[in-house]
């Protein structure tokens, strides 16, 4: 490509023209304990000054300025100690002299700086701004240290006045309920699961592996030690990197803590892009222009569902199409930062592209997150800062920053030079097309039976709180799971910290309602975990059961909090189901709440994360129970909101108090009716209701519910159990046989939507009634008028 002259360049071309960073060290001589909000400022001071004017007379002109999201609020469990300013943009902006039009808070991850500069790139070719100041901070080593001391604690809230673009935390699909019930959250033990799965694919043993890790992020400390931005500039060799001892243990294997991103950081970085109009009004050097050639965003498939564990394509896709956009080969690139939270995540670029570790470019400009600091989502801002400052000491040449975030998840491709180029539009959207059409593994959330190892890891493992995250794929259909590893289970951890690699190892899987156990075989989990027998216990803490004849009620006894659902209930609930529909002796159910006001409000959630805790046969051990095989009536007594409106959408009948109310009130706490809402309650009541209360969280009396379908009959105020057992006898003075059977082929007739191909399958009911004795019994009390005498068989 040839240099272009300013008069050459459409004035509407994006371009970067100031790059700043600070830092600030503990003990530092300077050491100030800056707030989030300070330290950006001096960043973006710095990135003013950069473009060669003075930063009082760059800032009136800037029309935005984005803030990435900084961790104290890059998840809903995040929290902020000391306090932030409530607009982060604006308190920057502030500090510094700007007044945006506009200011924006972007979303979680680390592709978000590279991500932003792509899009206030596009912003500005399309005439929408002029200049931008894009900008981060992360603070979180001088919250620790104020945390761990004695003294004052800073206060850093504040507010402020104006508009603010909040996009949310953009995590969805990055983590799972799964990995959340099984504490596979921390980056750390996501990547080492990836990890292990490579060294696995590789055939490495760990010893090796461990040494190819040690050389990977040896040279980046090396320039860490010489970059004055650094968190903690010091060099270390490979062996120093891998060999482990109390300062280096073992955070999660096969990880020592050197290895890992260090985020115990006070670090911040900003970019100024601006129009080439406005940038020459300005009077800014083109000798200080950088171009962005080549640009690309792509989202991988969630953890748990990639083909293969040990890599992540969407990554290196990202890259050559970058290349493409640029028509640029790798080898033409000069300039290279490859983002380094973990090993993996640089391997995963190198394997895919065909970089050799040691390539003598060096794969970081500014010593990788471990070294040189991983200041939250902030890192590839200090990444751009320091492209665009070699760019600008070697004209013509060419850099390339890929950042990530999530969990190899997602990714933003740059290609930089001062060779001048036009603004080329996103070719992202065909990319992503192409990816989400890849296959995908199903995912089994509740494993029972024989599994392979397919990945793991080991927390902490030469402590005594020592704990283990696996994931496996069941022999049967191959779905995955996840599942931890019981403390105490001496056998397992040996497999996984031994010398040998486990992956491809058998062991067995089983569920419960709080989470998913491995052990090496069936024997094991049969010792450890004895499956429960089937029956009733002689008393529960949060429900009543009581046996009257072939009946059997039970109400869920928790009056005080209106008989909301906590795990301890559902576990429960499903346990009582289970010996229902196991005990020959018992023919009819009934389900109802304690007390006048709730048969039950749903999920309890004062129960917090722990809410999310279901058996396998989902919330009240009926909304995924594949099988009901006998009648189960619930009578609503008052009440029946989210969960327990899901609950009674499970039954068979549903009968109700004509005081009795209905609704899926979960979106307006932002949650969704995922236990079955969704799909039963459409398939009960006409369409257009359905959808009013799903999306507007209305409820409905219980006369608009007979009216709907949703009830089948309506009971005096109070006295709904007992219509309830008028019910249960009218369907006892039928054959039970017929009954059961009748139920069965309604479940197969409604998963069947040709009504014809249903009413042939449903021919199938008579091979089992005919030959019953129910059957014989019926017909001979007809014949000789006389109630029949049913038993069931």
């Amino acid at each position: 490509m040839t240099e272009q002259t300013g008069a050459e360049i459409d004035p509407r071309t994006p371009v970067l023209v100031g790059a700043g960073q600070a830092v600030e060290r503990l003990g530092d001589p300077a050491y100030a304990a800056l707030g989030e909000a300070d330290l950006a400022a001096q960043a973006v001071t710095a990135a003013l000054a950069d473009t060669g004017l003075a930063a009082a007379d760059v800032a009136p002109m800037i029309d935005v300025v984005a803030a990435v999201r900084s961790f104290e609020k890059s998840s809903p469990a995040a929290r902020s100690p000391l306090g932030r300013p409530d607009n982060m943009p604006r308190a920057v902006a502030a500090r510094t002299g700007m007044d945006p039009r506009r200011a924006i808070e972007e979303v979680t991850g680390g592709q978000s700086p590279q991500h932003l500069v792509t899009e206030f790139a596009g912003a500005i070719a399309a005439g929408e701004t002029d200049a931008v100041v894009l900008c981060g901070a992360e603070v979180m080593s001088t919250v620790r240290a104020a945390l761990a001391g004695d003294g004052e604690k800073p206060d850093y809230s504040e507010q402020i006045d104006g508009q603010l673009e909040d996009r949310g935390f953009g995590i969805a699909g990055l983590t799972s309920l799964d990995e959340v019930r099984h504490g596979l959250i921390p980056p750390v033990t996501q990547y080492a699961v990836i990890e292990n799965a490579r060294r696995h694919r590789l055939g490495e043993d760990p010893a090796r592996y461990a040494r190819a890790m040690g050389e990977l992020f040896a040279p980046f400390s090396r320039v860490a030690a010489a970059n004055p931005f650094s968190a903690a500039p010091t060099a270390y060799t490979a062996d120093e990197l891998i060999t482990v001892t109390e300062q280096n243990r073992i955070v999660a294997a096969p990880y020592p803590r050197r290895l890992v991103a260090r985020d115990q950081v006070n670090q911040a970085a900003a970019v100024v892009l601006m129009s080439a109009g406005a940038a020459t009004a300005a009077g800014i050097d083109r000798s200080r222009w950088v171009f962005l050639h080549g640009h690309a965003d792509a989202r991988e498939q969630p953890l748990m569902t990639r083909p293969d564990l040990s890599c992540g394509p969407a990554a290196a896709a990202a890259v050559r199409q970058a290349l493409d956009m640029a028509g640029l080969r790798l080898d033409q690139i000069s300039v290279l930062d490859l983002y380094s939270c973990f090993p993996v995540a640089v391997f995963n670029l190198t394997d895919a592209l065909g970089l050799s570790p040691d390539d003598p470019r060096g794969l970081t400009v500014t010593g990788g997150l471990p070294f040189f600091g991983g200041p939250g989502n902030n890192y590839s801002m200090h990444a751009i800062a320091e492209t665009v400052h070699r760019l600008r000491d070697a004209p013509g040449a060419f850099g390339l920053v890929a950042a990530n975030g999530g969990v190899l998840s997602k990714h933003s491709v740059g290609i930089y030079s001062t060779t001048a180029a036009p603004w080329r539009d996103s070719w992202s959207a065909a990319l992503q097309a192409r990816l989400d059409a890849r296959p995908s593994v199903p995912v089994c959330h509740y494993p029972d039976g024989p599994a392979t190892l397919e990945s793991f890891t080991v927390i902490n493992p030469a402590r005594d709180d020592r704990s283990a995250v696996v994931i496996g794929r069941l022999t049967a259909d191959g779905s995955r799971f996840i599942a931890t590893v019981d403390a105490g289970d001496t056998a397992m951890f040996d497999l996984l910290t031994g010398d040998d690699d486990p992956i491809g190892t058998g062991i067995f899987a089983r569920s419960s309602t709080s989470h998913n156990t491995a052990t090496l075989d069936e024997a094991t989990m049969a010792e450890r975990h004895p499956l429960p027998r089937t029956g009733f216990r002689d008393g529960y803490e949060d429900l009543l059961v009581t046996r009257n004849g072939r009946v059997l009620e039970i109400v869920i006894n928790r009056p005080q909090a209106r008989n909301a659902m906590r795990p301890q209930t559902n576990a429960e609930l499903d346990e009582v189901f289970d010996a229902y529909f196991a005990d020959p002796e018992l023919w009819v159910a009934i389900l109802t709440g304690a007390g006048d006001k709730a048969f039950s409000a749903g999920n309890d959630l004062a129960a917090g994360m722990g809410s999310i805790a279901v058996p396998a046969n989902g919330f009240a051990g009926l909304t995924s129970r594949r099988d009901l095989p006998k009648p189960v009536i619930a009578a609503v007594n008052g009440f029946a909101l989210g969960g327990g409106l899901e609950a009674a959408l499970a039954c068979h009948l549903v009968v109700a108090d004509e005081d009795a109310s209905f609704g899926l009130p979960e979106v307006k706490v932002g949650l969704a009716a995922a236990a079955g809402g969704l799909v039963r309650l459409p398939r009960a009541i006409p369409a257009a209701l359905a959808r009013d209360m799903i999306l507007t969280g209305r409820r409905i009396d219980a006369t608009a519910a007979l009216q709907a379908g949703l009830i089948s009959r309506i009971a005096p105020s109070g006295t709904v159990l007992e219509l309830a057992r008028e019910v249960a006898q009218e369907i006892l003075a039928a054959a039970p046989t017929s009954v059961r059977a009748s139920i069965t082929a309604m479940a197969r007739a409604d998963a069947e939507p040709d009504t014809v191909a249903a009413v042939r399958a449903g021919l199938s009911v008579l091979d089992t009634v005919l030959v019953s004795a129910d059957t014989r019994e019926g017909m001979t009390a007809f014949l000789e008028k006389r109630p029949p005498h049913w038993t069931g068989n």
